[in-house]
């Protein structure tokens, strides 16, 4: 069995004391022998508006928080997953709401572009979110191999979709990954039975990092940040406060679930399109 741990936090706009924070919860993970630890999204600045110097950083040669995630996972010999954080793909381009994979050597081996941005109007003292003003939209799946199975990417409101999720078992995926910000409200109505609908339907493991509280402005998120197995039954779940939720892989499991009901060799659908890949990353200002 392979051990994986959630982090949820209450992220505010100062960089460094988030920083510090997720430093704790990471080391507590790799304390209790978690060999993947996710962040929320938004892990490093929520509520920061200094975004597009935040970005900027990041696709240069000083990259802050980039060189944070290397860091942690070389010092406690962990992969690494940074739920979000704003990189553009091109110098001075528009920030994308990117997750980065980091592997024990401190190697970033994957880089998730978020697919759906968050342009929703929501009953709560925050009432309009309008993700894709601060965000230009990803465009490809990812998928890759990790220590603790066939990886896939995803990133909170990309729940709602479940042809994404389709697309990623359908890449071999065995573990699905959602940092997340969800709102209290929509939280509320909608968090669970949406995580668990998505491992239910892929028959894999998701492990779901989500941000709780209060934050800048008065946003509040949902906390409850869990690992759900491909039965759909809730591992491990946290429901309020910064802190960890940490479950096993059972590989055992995962393959009598979909042996007994083999869902994926009953499909009469085609599977859904998987958008185009995107250009590489320049690497000029580096």
């Amino acid at each position: 069995m392979s051990r994986v741990a959630a982090i949820q936090m209450t992220s505010q706009p100062d960089v460094q004391e988030n920083l510090h924070i997720a430093a704790g919860l990471i080391a507590r993970a790799a304390e209790q022998g978690a060999e993947l630890v996710l962040l929320p999204e938004c892990f490093a600045a929520l509520g920061n508006r200094s975004l597009a110097a935040i970005a900027a950083a990041e696709f240069g040669t000083k990259r802050p928080i980039r060189r944070f995630l290397a860091e942690q996972s070389r010092e406690h010999g962990i992969w690494l997953i940074g739920g979000s954080l704003p990189v553009p793909r091109v110098p001075g381009g528009k920030p994308m709401a990117t997750q980065l994979v980091v592997d024990e050597q401190g190697q970033e081996v994957a880089r998730y572009d978020k697919l759906h941005l968050f342009d929703v109007d929501v009953s709560d003292r925050h009432n309009t979110y309008r993700e894709s003003r601060d965000y230009d939209f990803g465009n490809a799946l990812v998928c890759l191999d990790s220590p603790v199975g066939r990886l896939g990417l995803s990133i909170c409101y990309d729940v709602r979709f479940p042809e994404l999720y389709q697309g990623l078992r359908l890449s071999g995926a065995e573990l699905i990954v959602v940092p997340a910000a969800f709102t209290a409200v929509t939280g509320a109505a909608h968090w669970e039975v949406l995580l668990r609908a998505r491992a239910i339907e892929t028959q894999c493991y998701l492990l779901a990092a989500n941000q709780t509280g209060t934050h800048a402005g008065g946003r509040q998120t949902f906390g409850h940040s869990c690992l759900i197995d491909p039965w759909g039954e809730l591992v491990a779940v946290l429901p309020e406060g910064p802190g960890i939720a940490a479950g096993e892989l059972d590989r055992g499991l995962l393959s009598e679930v979909r042996q007994r009901m083999p869902i994926i060799e009953h499909r009469r659908f085609a599977p859904p399109a998987s958008p185009q890949p995107v250009a590489k990353e320049s690497n000029q200002n580096e």
